[in-house]
C-alpha cells in the first residue's frame, strides 16, 4: 500500500514542476501512468525522433528548385529585395535552360497537390488569427506544417492558393488571374509510399497528375526533366540540413484516367486486402514522371535540444535519432544537436553502400572497425566515439537474414555489437513501423536494457509504445503521441529534468523504500522468532497485540511514506550540473543483491542485539511474595510482556532513527513526522497501559510501560541498544565515503563544506540588491578589495587592467584563480543591469 501510494503521490511533482511549464502551449508535463516512476532512473538507451521533436516542427519555406533554377523568395541582391520572380539563381544557364512552362507547371503542382484548407479570420486558443491591418485574411491550416510551409511559400512567389468549393480548387497566379481546377482525385501519403498525388481537371479539359515526395521515392519514377541538375540541388540542401521534397507531373489521356480510375474504383470497394489493393493501384498509376523540381524548407532545431542530448551523453545514455528524413537532412540536425561531434569517425550503413559491396562485408568490415579501435583504446568504450548512419532499406535486410537465418544469413549480432559500441546512431528513410522494430530489437538483446521513445507524432506512436517508457511530445500534429506515452512534455528540452532530476530522485526513493521495509519488519519478526526457544514453543507473542497491529500502520510508516515522497540526497541543481551523478544509480545498482544482503543482515543484528541484549541485560529475576519477577540487580518487576515491551520500544526507536540517518534532505515535516512517531507511540503505549479500558475482557499491559519507564536501568538500557544497533551503519557510511566514495558523495561533501570556486573562466553570482541609489555595479574580491564598474565600461577589460596593476605584467589567466570563502568572486548589479 504503501509503495502504490509512493507512486501515486510522488507523479504529482513532475505535473507540478514549474520549470516544465510552457508557456506558448499554456500547459505543463502530464502524467499518464505512476507505475513507471523509477523507470526514468534507469534508462540506457534513449530512441527519439527528430522533426517536431528535437526540431520546433515550425517550416519555413526557403527555396525551391525549378527545371535547374532556383528561386528565393525576397532575395537580396546589392542591398535591394528583388520581387519573388525576379530572384533566380542560375543553375543551368545554356541557351533555352529556362522555360516559363514548367515554371507554372511547378508552381500549380504545389498550389494543387496538398491537403491545405483555408480559414477566415477566427480565434484559436484565445488568439485571433487571420486579421492584417485591421482586415480580416485568410489563413492555412493543416495536418502537416510542411504543406502550410510550402503554400505560403508559393504565395510569396506570386501564385495563390484561394480555395476549394464545390470540389474545385481555385488559385490566383502572378498575372492576378483566378485559375480553375477539378479535384477529381487525391492519392493520400503514407509513410510507405513517402509521396502524394492529386489528379486534377484543367479549365481547357486536360488531365494531369501532379506528384510530390521524397526524392528516393520520386526519382526512381521519373522518365524525363533535369534529373541531374535537381537531384545536385536537393543534395546540397539535405546538407545544409534542410527537408526537401521533389515534385513530377504527368499528363493523362483521356483513356488513361479512365483507367487510372477503374483501379481506384475496384480498390477502394475491395471488401478484403483494401490497403494493399489501394497501394497497387497508386503504385500503377504514379508511373512515368516528369520532374518539375524541388523544394527546401527549413525547420530549426529546438531550444536547448542541443544541451539536453550533451547532458544525456553524459549520463551514460546512449541517444538514438530515428527519423523518416533523407540521410544528409538528419545528419546536419545531428550535428547541431550534438549528437554527432566534430570528432566523430561516422559508420555507414546505407543502401547506397550495401549495392557496392555485399552486406555481409559491410557489416563484418565496420565490426573489425569498431573492435580495433576498441583495443587500442585500452578496451575503454568511453574513448571510442563512433557515430553509425543506418537506413530502412538496409535495416530491413538485417532484420530479414536474421529471421531466414542460416550460413551467414544472421547478422543481428553483429549489428547489436556494432551499435554498443557506438557513442550515437541515426536511423534515417524510417517507416514508423521499422522504428518500433529497432526498439524492440535493442529491448531483446543480452543486456536487457531499459529503454525510452519519444516521440511528438501519430507516426510515431508505435515506438512509444514498444519502449519500456514513452513519453509524448505536445506537438503541432495533434496529441495522439501525448495521450499513447506514460509522461507527455511540452518540449524536448524538458526530457533531461525529466530523467537526471524527477528519474534519479524516484529511483532513490523507492529504492530506500523496498529495503528499508525489509530491513524495519526484519527487526520486527526475528526478535518473536528467536523469542520461540526461550518459551517453550508455546507461540506466546512477544508483543502485545496492538503493537503488533500498529507497528507497520501507525508507528513506523508515516517517516518512510515521506522519505519516499521528498528525500534530496544531492539538490535539483547539482543533479542538472553533473549529469554524470545518474551513472550512479545506472544498472539498478541500488536494488542489486549485495546490497538487499547489507539491508537483511543489518535487521538481522539489529534483531538480535534488541532480543539479547534485552534478555542479558535483565538475566537474573526472582520471585517475589505476591508471584511477580523482579530483577535481582535493578530491582524492576519483569515479566514477559516487560520484556516485549522493552525490545519493542528500541526497535521503533532503532528503525525511526536509523530512516532519520540516511535522510539527507531535512525540512519541518521530516522533522514533525520522524519525532512525531516517536513521540505517538510513547503517548499511545502511556495510555494503552495507564488506564483501564472498559471495552476489553482482560488488560495484559495495564502498567507495564509505565514500570519500565520508571526504571533508570531501562532507560540505560534503551540507550545503549539503540546506539549498539546504529553503529555498524554508522561505520559502514564513514569507510565507504573515505575509502571508495562515490561521485554522489563528493557531491554531497561539496555541497556541504561549502566548495571552491573555480572561475574557468570567471563565474559570478548576484548578490542581494538593497536600495535604488546606486548606479554602478562592484566586482567585489574578498573583504578588503572592491572594484567599481560602471555600467558602461566592459568588465573583463576593468577586471584584466585591475589584476595587471597589482600582479605586474602578466594578464589575469581565468584558469589561474581559485577563489574560496570571502574571496568568492561575485558580481552585483545596480538597477537595470542583467547578468
Amino acid at each position: 500500500v504503501t509503495v502504490e501510494m509512493q507512486k501515486f503521490l510522488g507523479s504529482y511533482f513532475i505535473t507540478w514542476d514549474e520549470e516544465m511549464f510552457d508557456e506558448e502551449l499554456g500547459q505543463g508535463a502530464q502524467v499518464n501512468t505512476s507505475d513507471l516512476n523509477e523507470e526514468l532512473g534507469q534508462v540506457e538507451y534513449v530512441f527519439t525522433d527528430k522533426t517536431g521533436t528535437l526540431t520546433e516542427n515550425n517550416m519555413e519555406f526557403i527555396e525551391c528548385c525549378v527545371d535547374g533554377n532556383v528561386y528565393i523568395p525576397h532575395a537580396i541582391c546589392n542591398g535591394q529585395i528583388l520581387s519573388a520572380a525576379s530572384s533566380i539563381d542560375m543553375i543551368d544557364s545554356s541557351p533555352g535552360g529556362y522555360r516559363r512552362e514548367y515554371e507554372d507547371l511547378f508552381f500549380r503542382a504545389l498550389c494543387l497537390c496538398h491537403t491545405v484548407q483555408v480559414k477566415e479570420e477566427e480565434t484559436v486558443d484565445g488568439i485571433k488569427r487571420g486579421i492584417h491591418q485591421g482586415r480580416p485574411t485568410s489563413f492555412y491550416i493543416s495536418s502537416s506544417p510542411d504543406e502550410v510551409a510550402l503554400v505560403e511559400g508559393m504565395k510569396r512567389l506570386g501564385y495563390t492558393y484561394l480555395r476549394l468549393k464545390d470540389n474545385y480548387m481555385e488559385i490566383l497566379n502572378k498575372d492576378d488571374e483566378i485559375e480553375r481546377f477539378e479535384l477529381l482525385h487525391v492519392l493520400n501519403f503514407d509513410s510507405v509510399r513517402r509521396r502524394m498525388s492529386v489528379i486534377v481537371k484543367s479549365s481547357s479539359g486536360e488531365y494531369l497528375l501532379f506528384c510530390k515526395g521524397a526524392d528516393s521515392s520520386i526519382f526512381p519514377r521519373v522518365v524525363s526533366g533535369k534529373v541531374e541538375q535537381v537531384k545536385a540541388r536537393v543534395e546540397q540542401n539535405a546538407v545544409e540540413g534542410l527537408r526537401t521534397l521533389c515534385v513530377a507531373y504527368r499528363r493523362l489521356s483521356a483513356s488513361e484516367y479512365q483507367v487510372a480510375c477503374h483501379h481506384l474504383t475496384e480498390a477502394k470497394l475491395a471488401l478484403q486486402d483494401r490497403e494493399q489493393r489501394l497501394a497497387q493501384a497508386y503504385d500503377i498509376i504514379e508511373r512515368d514522371l516528369v520532374l518539375l523540381g524541388a523544394t527546401a524548407v527549413e525547420d530549426r532545431l529546438q531550444e536547448k535540444a542541443a544541451d539536453t542530448i550533451e547532458s544525456l551523453h553524459k549520463a551514460g545514455i546512449k541517444v538514438w535519432v530515428l527519423t523518416g528524413d533523407k540521410m544528409e537532412t538528419a545528419a546536419a540536425t545531428c550535428y547541431a544537436s550534438k549528437l554527432f561531434r566534430r570528432s566523430t569517425q561516422i559508420l555507414e550503413l546505407t543502401k547506397k553502400r550495401t549495392e557496392e559491396q555485399s552486406l555481409h562485408d559491410v557489416l563484418f568490415e565496420l565490426n573489425r572497425t569498431v573492435l580495433r579501435q576498441r583495443s587500442i583504446s585500452g578496451l575503454s568504450v568511453d574513448c571510442l566515439d563512433f557515430g553509425l548512419i543506418i537506413d530502412g532499406a538496409t535495416l530491413s535486410a538485417v532484420l530479414k537474414s536474421n529471421q531466414e537465418g542460416g550460413g551467414h544469413g544472421n547478422y543481428r549480432e553483429v549489428f547489436l555489437e556494432i551499435c554498443r559500441n557506438c557513442s550515437a546512431v541515426l536511423c534515417c528513410r524510417m517507416a514508423p513501423l521499422q522504428k518500433a522494430q529497432i526498439v524492440k530489437l535493442i529491448k531483446a538483446s543480452k543486456e536487457h536494457p531499459i529503454t525510452l521513445a519519444i516521440g511528438d507524432g501519430a507516426n510515431d506512436v508505435s515506438m512509444i509504445l514498444e519502449a519500456h517508457v514513452g513519453i509524448g511530445i505536445m506537438g503541432k500534429e495533434g496529441r495522439q503521441a501525448a495521450r499513447n506515452s506514460d509522461y507527455a512534455i511540452p518540449k524536448f528540452k524538458h526530457l533531461k529534468k525529466m530523467l537526471l532530476v524527477h528519474g534519479h530522485y524516484y529511483y532513490i526513493r523507492i529504492a530506500e523504500l523496498v529495503q528499508y521495509f525489509f530491513y524495519k519488519n526484519v527487526c520486527f519478526i526475528f526478535p518473536q522468532f528467536l523469542y520461540q526457544f526461550f518459551c517453550g514453543f508455546s507461540q506466546q507473542p512477544l508483543y502485545d497485540t496492538a503493537y503488533l497491529t500498529l507497528y507497520n500502520i501507525s508507528f513506523t510508516s508515516l517517516p518512510i511514506l515521506l522519505y519516499s515522497l521528498v528525500e534530496q540526497h544531492v539538490t535539483m541543481e547539482t543533479l542538472k550540473r553533473e549529469p554524470s551523478l545518474y551513472r550512479d544509480i545506472a544498472k539498478n545498482s541500488l536494488l542489486r543483491w549485495p546490497v538487499f544482503l547489507y539491508w537483511t543482515c543489518l535487521g538481522v543484528f539489529d534483531a538480535v542485539i534488541f532480543f539479547f541484549g534485552a534478555y542479558f541485560l535483565f538475566d537474573n529475576t526472582t520471585f517475589t511474595s505476591n508471584g511477580q519477577l523482579m530483577t535481582t540487580n535493578t530491582q524492576m518487576m519483569f515479566g514477559n510482556w516487560t520484556f516485549g515491551s522493552l525490545v519493542f520500544t528500541v526497535l521503533v526507536f532503532t528503525v525511526t532513527l536509523k530512516l532519520a540517518l540516511d535522510t539527507h534532505h531535512w525540512t519541518w515535516i521530516n522533522h514533525f513526522v520522524i519525532w512525531g512517531s516517536l513521540l505517538f507511540y510513547v503517548i499511545f503505549s502511556l495510555l494503552w497501559g495507564g488506564i483501564i479500558w472498559p471495552f476489553l475482557n482482560y488488560q495484559r499491559m495495564y502498567y507495564v510501560f509505565m514500570q519500565m519507564l520508571s526504571s533508570g536501568p531501562a532507560w540505560l538500557s534503551i540507550i545503549l541498544l539503540i546506539t549498539v544497533s546504529l553503529l555498524p551503519d554508522v561505520i559502514k557510511k564513514v569507510l565507504c565515503r573515505t575509502v571508495c566514495p562515490t561521485a554522489t558523495d563528493r557531491a554531497q561533501e561539496k555541497l556541504l563544506s561549502g566548495g571552491v570556486a573555480e572561475l574557468t573562466p570567471l563565474s559570478f553570482r548576484r548578490l542581494p540588491y538593497k536600495g535604488r541609489s546606486t548606479d554602478a555595479s562592484r566586482l567585489r574580491l574578498g573583504a578588503a578589495e572592491t572594484l567599481s564598474l560602471s555600467r558602461s565600461s566592459p568588465l573583463p577589460q576593468k577586471l584584466l587592467a585591475h589584476f595587471t596593476e597589482e600582479g605586474g605584467a602578466n594578464p589575469l589567466s581565468p584558469y589561474m584563480l581559485r577563489l574560496s570563502g570571502a574571496g568568492f568572486a561575485s558580481y552585483a548589479p545596480g538597477p537595470e543591469t542583467s547578468v
